[in-house]
């Protein structure tokens, strides 16, 4: 009786999924709540067939590069910031990170470079675009998703500029497209708990808003299982969905589960997220993000078992083969820094799915059909 009831619970969102009628907050705190975790994933896979979706799980060949891990931010939920004194900070030139870049293009023809950085006071926008320009040059075929809307935010005020001239001259020296760090919960209460010192939600919004208008695709993000609540949770992502609806800029949506090691919070007893949890929320944000075309199970956060179940959960992109990770790795994360093609394939094909390699625009460069 007691499955019956939480059945029932889902009825009435099945029947909007079907209808293909839009869930509202109450519908997703609805969700967020059930322990029902295999009807959910179920509800979330049919909603995602329902949109078009086929059995194509989508990675990229990447490379994650950081110029620099300086931050005047102290967030307390991240471990890979220092001060300019700390031990182990450093600010590469754009010579420099290029020479990184040369070095392991010739070990694995990657086609994206993923790059995102601390909020530095130390330098400046020219700083960026040396980067860009530097690195375009050298690799003309790579696309160059570079710089969060944090980021962007800290230099235009840095330049006293406004967000729009600073993605204008980035553009121009090369961004293809943009990451969607950043956004963590836009929840003000979570924010001053967590982040006190990062700005406004609003400006996040902004910083996307005019990259969207500009032709720059953007991705986007949740950073869940530290303070904030399901409710929080549901409006974080309907906030993303308005944006979406305005400007059709999200190419992806990747939550990402917080990992406490280094952190205050591993001081103050905090745990790494459960597998249920990080299922449900992918779960959740298929369902209620009917206009985001994708949605990660980014394997470096959650691991590769996990993931492999997330295709199921309403993912349809396990992110790629992700070089050089170090975020995550610095917040406790053991899956490792990098997945061979070979090796994607297989647990993409395992898990009843067709692996297809994709450029960072989404178009097809390879399918494994058989």
């Amino acid at each position: 009786m007691a499955v019956l009831d939480r059945l029932d619970m889902l009825a009435p969102i099945r029947e909007k999924v079907e209808a293909g009628e839009r869930l509202d907050f109450e519908d997703g705190l609805t969700l967020m709540e059930t322990d029902d975790l295999l009807a959910l994933g179920e509800l979330a896979d049919l909603a995602r067939r329902q949109r078009g979706g086929g059995d194509e799980v989508y990675f990229v060949q990447g490379l994650n590069m950081y110029q620099t891990n300086v931050c005047r931010v102290k967030c307390k939920f991240c471990a890979f910031a220092k001060t300019r004194k700390q031990e182990g900070a450093y600010t590469l030139t754009g010579d420099e990170l290029v020479a990184e870049a040369l070095t392991q293009y010739e070990v694995s023809r990657f086609t994206e470079i993923h790059c995102v950085n601390g909020e530095n006071p130390h330098v400046d926008l020219e700083f960026y675009a040396d980067v860009l320009r530097k690195m375009k040059a050298a690799l003309p075929d790579v696309h160059l998703k570079f710089y969060t809307a944090s980021e962007i935010h800290h230099i235009s005020k840095l330049e006293g500029c406004s967000h729009e001239e600073v993605l204008r001259v980035l553009k121009e020296a090369g961004l293809g497209s943009m990451p969607g760090g950043g956004a963590e919960i836009f929840a003000d209460r979570v924010r001053g708990l967590i982040a006190p010192g990062k700005e406004h939600p609003d400006e996040w919004f902004d910083v996307h808003d005019k990259a969207h208008k500009m032709g720059i695709t953007t991705q986007c993000t949740m950073l869940y299982g530290h303070v904030e609540t399901y409710e929080e949770r549901v409006d974080h992502l309907l906030r993303l969905r308005e944006q979406q609806d305005k400007t059709n800029g999200f190419l992806s949506f990747i939550p990402l589960a917080f990992h406490p090691e280094n952190t205050v919070f591993e001081r103050r007893g905090f745990k790494f997220t459960t597998g249920a949890d990080d299922l449900k929320v992918i779960a959740v944000s298929r369902l209620l993000l009917d206009n985001v075309p994708h949605v990660k199970a980014y394997w470096i956060m959650m691991g590769m078992p996990m993931a492999q179940l997330a295709l199921h959960f309403g993912a349809n992109d396990v992110q790629g083969t992700v070089m050089r990770e170090q975020i995550f790795q610095a917040a406790g994360a053991t899956s490792g820094t990098e997945q061979k093609i070979p090796e994607l394939v297989r647990f993409i094909r395992d898990a009843g799915r067709i692996a297809v390699q994709r450029d960072s625009l989404y178009n097809e460069l390879r399918r494994w059909d058989d």
